[in-house]
């Protein structure tokens, strides 16, 4: 295991991603961590559900985007962008 030089900082919304998962869309079932940050390989659109307002929202990307949200869900309807990550 690597030595990790910051392991004693406390983490905050601006810190570096601690882990990641590719995304399946799903339109009944919320991710299993809630994101600091998506990141879209192929363009399309994202629809998601924001953290703080629930809102649902929809994102036209380009290619090799990484977004700064916090989400609970993206919905397989409404979205056509893959390529999925999820960061948190």
């Amino acid at each position: 295991m690597p030595t990790d030089h910051h392991s004693n900082q406390q983490e905050g919304l601006t810190s570096p991603y601690n882990d990641a998962a590719a995304v399946t869309p799903s339109d009944s079932t919320d991710l299993s961590n809630t994101t600091r940050g998506v990141y879209i390989g192929a363009q399309g659109n994202l629809k998601v559900r924001m953290a703080g307002s629930g809102n649902d929202v929809t994102f036209v990307l380009d290619k090799h985007e990484l977004l700064p949200i916090r989400v609970v869900r993206i919905f397989a309807t409404g979205t056509t962008a893959s390529n999925i990550v999820a960061l948190w």
